[in-house]
């Protein structure tokens, strides 16, 4: 199986990278990094709209993140509120439902209680999503899907036997979502970091050299060429 990429992917998963080195460059505080990023995150949004893009994940805060200092945690969670606040409006203009995978109930009251207002304001919203990966782990969410699975077959609700991929994919945190079409990565590293390993088996890679807080409309637009000229194999050989 052999196919050239679509013009568009329905999907695009990115891991914002950066934002704490273009600050340090600068030298500012890391957290003006991630609130420069905010606006990338904003910018991104809008092109992978104009672009007919339907699903945006973004990788806002990983499972991990929790081990960085205290005060940059404690800025990113009052970030995330004030962000929601001032983009919200944006949402509702492009029709665009927010969605959260990864452990909510883990966050702060203030984050969560926001994330959670908003997304049932722009929950009717379907023709684009805007996922944030917040507290998320891949590894973490495979874990939670097996769990899950291995309590219905306790349970009885599900015979072991029935348990194939289609059955586990149906565990994980939503489900309903296309698997990404492509992975965008800025900075230049090179590494899933633990996001969505699952989800990006068959996606195409990409490694942006810009920051994060770098990464507007122009780097996304070139980002899409890359993407464009592609071929997907599926584990297939070309025509």
């Amino acid at each position: 199986m052999s196919e050239e990429a679509p013009a568009v992917p329905r999907h695009i998963a990115v891991i914002m990278d950066g934002n704490g080195r273009w600050a340090k460059q600068r030298g500012l505080k890391r957290i003006k990094g991630h609130e420069a990023g905010a606006e990338s995150a904003r910018a991104v949004l809008h092109s992978a709209r104009e672009a007919g893009v339907e699903v945006l994940t973004l990788y806002a805060f990983s499972s991990e993140n929790w081990k960085r200092p205290q005060d940059e945690v404690q800025g990113l969670m009052t970030l995330l509120p004030k962000m929601l606040i001032k983009h919200e409006r944006i949402l509702h203009d492009h029709e665009t439902r927010l969605r959260v995978i990864g452990r909510l109930h883990e966050l702060p009251d203030r984050a969560r209680k926001e994330l959670q207002r908003v997304m049932d304001n722009t929950e009717a919203y379907s023709k684009h999503q805007l996922v944030l990966a917040l507290n998320y782990g891949s590894r973490q969410e495979l874990a939670d899907a097996a769990k899950a699975i291995a309590a219905k077959a306790q349970q009885g609700s599900l015979n072991p036997e029935e348990v194939d991929e289609a059955c586990l994919a149906e565990h994980l945190y939503a489900p309903d979502l296309p698997d990404p079409d492509f992975l965008i990565r800025t900075s230049g590293e090179q590494r899933l970091s633990n996001y969505l390993l699952w989800q990006l088996s068959y996606a195409e890679f990409y490694f942006a050299p810009e920051f994060w807080p770098d990464f507007r409309e122009d780097a996304f637009a070139k980002a899409l060429e890359v993407f464009q000229g592609r071929q997907r194999r599926y584990g297939g050989l070309s025509a």
